[in-house]
């Protein structure tokens, strides 16, 4: 991956975790599980297209936060690959290499 590439994943993966951390992003995921899942365990024994509904629904919040944890988790690994290549490039400018 280029330097521009890692650098871009760098920067989405900080932008990720103050989402993840933002407290009224973790609210609404909360809340929405939540009332989901009330709704869920509230449906009748004959609405079956309903509890699929509303457990698709509860599936999709986890996704979005899972997606988030990844693109935080590949920001890291990012970020380790610039440190390695910004290490490799001092030692070859230390020992006049190119």
């Amino acid at each position: 991956m280029s330097e521009e590439a890692l650098s871009k994943a760098q920067a989405k993966a900080t932008r990720a975790q103050r989402l993840l951390d933002d407290e009224l992003l973790v609210e609404a995921f909360k809340g929405l599980e939540t009332s989901y899942t009330s709704a869920w365990r509230n449906t009748t024994i004959d609405d079956v297209s309903g509890r699929e509904k509303l457990f698709l629904a509860i599936n999709i919040v986890g996704k979005v936060r899972d997606h988030l944890n990844k693109v935080v988790s590949d920001g890291k690994l990012a970020a380790a690959e610039l440190k390695a290549l910004a290490e490799t490039a001092e030692r070859k400018r230390l020992f006049g290499r190119r």
